[in-house]
């Protein structure tokens, strides 16, 4: 079931917050290095257990490599970018995401099996999404890769089920490798995946269980025109009978020939701004600039 909600917005979110059943709040976090090549970075865990009021000391529970090397900074904004140049910043992809199995809404049968997520990227062009689990905040399982062959994740979020049995995880993709120009065609697209979860915390089956309708994110826009605009609006949560998610999709962009060439020419230049931005309504497409929020809601595969 597909729902559209156009014109979303909301602001970065570098970390996520969940809570077990007797409320004690799980935050995670990332640092990492910034303008070297790509950069090697260490997530960390921080607890409360008085509900927020009080937290521990950040514990370092893993490394990664954020996906904003600096080959793939854009000329014009010195933003991270991962379609291309003028493309939609990319500077939130390597923060991880974190689930948690609280039971919810009493608790009874919460396993507290906790599932972090986040893009991890190798090089250039092999960004994965990347899953990790664990039993009590500190003992991590290795990292796996879950994405499809030719996916370059990048955004991503998990959502257990409340007893702990199911995991689905959403992410935004790159279907096309780093552009140097604006004038190839980009792909972007938006993926559901689900998991078994054992009785031991271990993830199996894994399935895709939605994949959406690829769209170039050329046709999408930050509000000077200058780059593309595709925000971290990602995101899932579960029932123990369905998962729900949300991603980017540019299905129904319009690509503007006249903004590409102006977006090219401003790498050269950026000092030119706003001088020759094109009049958007007069030469390009009526959907240009229609970047949406598509969700989808499906039921439990394995019930």
């Amino acid at each position: 079931m597909l729902h559209r909600a156009p014109d979303a917005r909301q602001g970065p979110n570098p970390a996520s917050e969940r809570s077990d059943p007797v409320g004690s709040l799980e935050v995670g976090e990332h640092q990492s290095p910034f303008f070297v090549e790509n950069p090697v970075g260490t997530q960390f865990l921080v607890r409360s257990f008085n509900g927020g009021a009080s937290w521990t000391r950040p514990v370092a529970i893993d490394t990664e490599r954020d996906p904003c090397p600096l080959l793939q900074f854009d000329g014009s904004t010195q933003r991270c970018v991962m379609d291309g140049i003028a493309g939609a910043r990319a500077d939130l992809t390597g923060s991880p995401n974190v689930t948690i199995a609280n039971g919810a809404p009493t608790g009874e049968d919460a396993t507290d099996e906790i599932v972090r997520n986040w893009i991890d990227a190798t090089t250039t062009n092999h960004e994965d999404v990347m899953v990790s689990t664990s039993a009590d905040g500190l003992t991590w399982s290795d990292p796996v890769a879950v994405q499809a062959s030719g996916d370059r994740g990048y955004y991503t979020a998990p959502a257990l089920s409340p007893d702990g049995t199911d995991l689905y995880l959403v992410y935004n993709a790159f279907t096309t490798p780093l552009r140097n120009d604006t004038t190839s065609p980009r792909g972007l697209v938006g993926v559901v995946l689900h998991a078994e979860v054992g009785s031991d915390g271990s993830l199996s089956g894994w399935s895709e269980i939605h994949r959406g309708v690829v769209g170039d994110p050329r046709g999408s826009a930050q509000n000077n025109i200058v780059m593309e605009f595709l925000g971290d609006y990602v995101y899932a949560a579960a029932t123990n009978d369905y998962g729900v998610a949300v991603w980017n999709d540019t299905r129904d962009a319009g690509v503007c020939p006249a903004v590409n060439a102006w977006r090219a020419a401003m790498q050269a230049d950026p000092s030119m701004y706003p001088e020759g931005r094109p009049a958007i309504q007069q030469v390009c497409p009526a959907t240009f600039g229609n970047s949406d929020i598509y969700g989808s809601s499906i039921t439990d595969p394995t019930p």
